[in-house]
């Protein structure tokens, strides 16, 4: 048997092999996706004990988004009761710009992205398209298909329920925003993204947000968990902590 075609017999099997462990489907070009392994933090963020932003540079948090006359008014509809509200996790678009330890699980049909409060993000990387508009309803997390440009992961995400019903700082964009991220490593321990909002009820233009992920030295596992030992109350406008029940 000649080199060549030994070779062509060779990628054939690796191809099936990969495709009956859900890998790359039989005849797509495969191509190894970029060492994203370990855990990822927002540079510079911090946050209080419930999860509330506190220090650092919380971009996604809207004070710069161009929000239309509408917008301002889904703004100031959220400042009246967000010091209220609860929830058990940041949901999407936020859990992207928080201090919360993230990962990303990479594989050939898909990336899922995670953090300590159980967000997670399904990210299809299959080739399939975001499903017809009657095949679609929204959630907290929305609805992603991404595909690899070289090392950069895009993604394109709709459907998202409105972000602040689920947690009291997001951005009250609505459920016909689109987002559009281009993630990529730039160094061993940083990756790069550039968000765009596009939303014809809340904004008045695309919102671009830039934002960088820094590597969670120190970790060696994610350890999930959830508000229930939430004691943040708040007292004349300010937040204070609860003392633990006797």
């Amino acid at each position: 048997m000649n080199t060549r075609r030994s070779n062509v017999l060779l990628a054939l099997a690796c191809a099936t092999f990969a495709s009956l462990l859900g890998g790359t489907p039989l005849g797509a070009h495969a191509q190894s996706p970029p060492d994203w392994r370990g855990y990822w933090i927002g540079e510079g963020l911090t946050a209080e004990i419930s999860g509330f932003p506190a220090g650092g540079d919380y971009k996604l948090l809207g004070q710069t988004a161009p929000w239309s006359e509408e917008g301002r008014k889904r703004v100031e509809a959220t400042r009246a009761r967000q010091m209220d509200q609860k929830a058990n996790g940041w949901g999407f678009p936020l859990m992207m710009n928080s201090a919360a330890p993230m990962q990303f699980l990479i594989t050939p049909r898909e990336t899922l992205i995670i953090n300590i409060y159980r967000d997670v993000r399904h990210v299809h990387t299959d080739g399939r398209s975001l499903p017809p508009e009657e095949d679609r309803w929204p959630t907290t997390w929305g609805e992603s298909v991404g595909r690899w440009e070289g090392d950069t992961l895009i993604i394109e995400t709709v459907s998202v329920r409105n972000p602040n019903r689920y947690f009291f700082s997001s951005p009250p964009l609505s459920e016909e925003a689109r987002y559009v991220e281009r993630l990529r490593m730039t160094g061993p321990d940083r990756i790069e993204s550039v968000m765009t909002i596009t939303d014809p009820v809340a904004l008045s233009a695309p919102w671009v947000v830039d934002l960088v992920y820094e590597r969670a030295m120190g970790l060696d596992r994610m350890m999930h968990d959830d508000y229930d030992n939430d004691r943040s109350e708040v007292e004349d406008g300010l937040f204070t902590i609860v003392p633990p029940k006797e």
